[in-house]
């Protein structure tokens, strides 16, 4: 059978879900990846790209509706780019996560029998998000529409596949109903205020990014604007206005980011009102969280995250733990009541010390908390002749960096319990544990993202060679 041209039109059954949540449909063996496909749809496709291995097509119809097809919940699913497997019953996105895991860890891992635990879903599949961040834009008139019917700004999310393009959210059903709040009172000020948006091509206006947060037990919220340049007069204002509409909000702060990176983190910070972190609680524990740190964003799911990652470290008290990618020392503090001490190594200076708040105000004394890449600060302590029982690392999305992996076959633990976002990285570095001298024993999916193609999971690790 020829390949298919772009354009054509395909009669396609999904029978799979890529990493990422697209389809997956084969054409006389011509693999067709379908963003928004289902296992078990039967879909007319238009081809809108044909390579030589794949291709990637656009549904035009849904002829026959998977058993797992539902109605999404929200009126931007589809235009907006995230939550893309809302229109996926909860069970069947569960399902399609733990096999995601599986899949990783044999293709890309080379581990086969590596035992994988039922997955932990989430109770709240919806205003689960103690954080998000809205892009500000202007908003796009229609062809021939008169200056004078332009609106505000927009503020909301980036449309699907689209960097260039912002659907404006009126209301977020992943985050609370408080927290929406905030959204539409800052949306209101920066409109009355008329106040300019930045511009990525020229560099010129003011907004840029609306972040907010909220502490799930203690009712704390933030609203941190991120901006171009410093404009406390102009935003001051707002806190009253937040505070008016939310009265928990105890945090309003301006980060200033005047580079052309389009990143909600400013090389500055201004407070407008309130304090310049929320408190939330864990664990018996209360953790301050600032703008710029990294706390887990589904605050349910976390507590049952960390209360795995505790019970698998298997402490007795007397160990030297040392916590990779510590963020805020969340389990950090939670380790340190079970161990002799902890070493807490992370990149941002905000959170570490964010994280020796937290200790102090726990009155928590048997942490150490450094700020740095692991890839460098690790072979440090190695070299300092520090060494740990146990380690728990918890690396971004891209995983460990090669070198800072070699220092943690070379620090040589008894147990590492490696916590991830993505299990592509995790197949591959858990690989190379496995080739260092060590068995993994478990995994375990942890859904802390419902509707998402993203995927969390804990390995637990033992050393076998010296």
């Amino acid at each position: 059978m020829a390949r298919p041209k772009r354009g054509e039109i395909l009669s396609l059954t999904i029978d799979d879900l890529a990493y990422g949540g697209e389809g997956v449909g084969r054409a006389g063996g011509y693999v067709v990846f379908v963003p928004g496909g289902l296992p078990g749809d039967r879909l007319q496709v238009r081809l809108v790209q044909a390579r030589s291995r794949f291709g990637r097509g656009a549904i035009e119809a849904v002829l026959e509706p998977s058993p797992e097809r539902v109605d999404p919940p929200c009126p931007y699913f589809g235009r907006c780019g995230g939550c893309r497997l809302q229109h996926m019953a909860y069970p069947a996105q569960l399902a399609y996560k733990a096999k995601q895991v599986a899949d990783a860890l044999e293709r890309l891992g080379g581990l086969r029998d590596v035992p994988v635990r039922p997955i932990i879903g989430a109770d709240e599949i919806l205003g689960y998000r103690n954080k998000m961040e809205f892009t500000v834009a202007r908003p796009r008139r229609s062809a021939g529409a008169p200056p004078e019917t332009a609106r505000g700004p927009v503020v909301g999310l980036h449309e699907t596949e689209r960097y260039d393009a912002v659907l404006d959210i009126e209301h977020c059903l992943l985050q609370s109903d408080r927290m929406n709040g905030l959204l539409a009172e800052a949306r209101a000020f920066f409109a009355d205020r008329d106040l300019t948006v930045y511009e990525q091509e020229t560099g010129e206006g003011l907004l840029r990014f609306l972040m907010l947060r909220e502490g799930r037990h203690t009712g704390e919220l933030m609203a941190n604007v991120v901006t171009s340049a410093p404009a406390v007069s102009e935003l001051a204002p707002l806190v009253e206005r937040l505070q008016a509409r939310e009265p928990g909000t105890t945090s309003v702060i301006m980060n200033v980011n005047p580079k052309k990176a389009s990143v909600a983190v400013g090389v500055e910070e201004h407070l407008l009102g309130g304090r310049d972190h929320i408190r939330e609680r864990m664990g018996g524990l209360t953790f301050r969280v600032s703008a710029n740190s990294f706390f887990q964003t589904n605050t349910r799911q976390a507590e049952r995250l960390f209360d795995l990652v505790v019970e698998s470290t298997g402490l007795t008290g007397t160990e030297t733990v040392i916590d990779l990618y510590s963020g805020t020392g969340a389990i950090s503090l939670l380790l340190a009541r079970r161990a002799r001490w902890v070493y807490g190594v992370e990149l941002a200076q905000a959170a570490v010390d964010d994280a020796g708040a937290n200790a102090a105000a726990n009155g928590i004394t048997n942490c150490t908390f450094l700020a740095g890449e692991v890839r460098f600060v690790l072979p440090s302590l190695i070299a300092k002749g520090v060494t740990a029982e146990v380690v728990v690392a918890d690396p971004p999305r891209a995983g460990f960096h090669p070198k800072a992996l070699h220092a943690l076959v070379t620090l040589g633990a008894r147990r590492i319990v490696y916590v991830s976002c993505n299990p592509t990285t995790l197949a591959r570095d858990l690989g190379e544990l496995a080739r260092g001298g060590y068995r993994v024993e478990w995994v375990q999916p942890v859904d802390m993202f419902p509707h998402t193609p993203h995927i969390e999971a804990v390995a637990r690790l033992e050393r076998t060679a010296s």
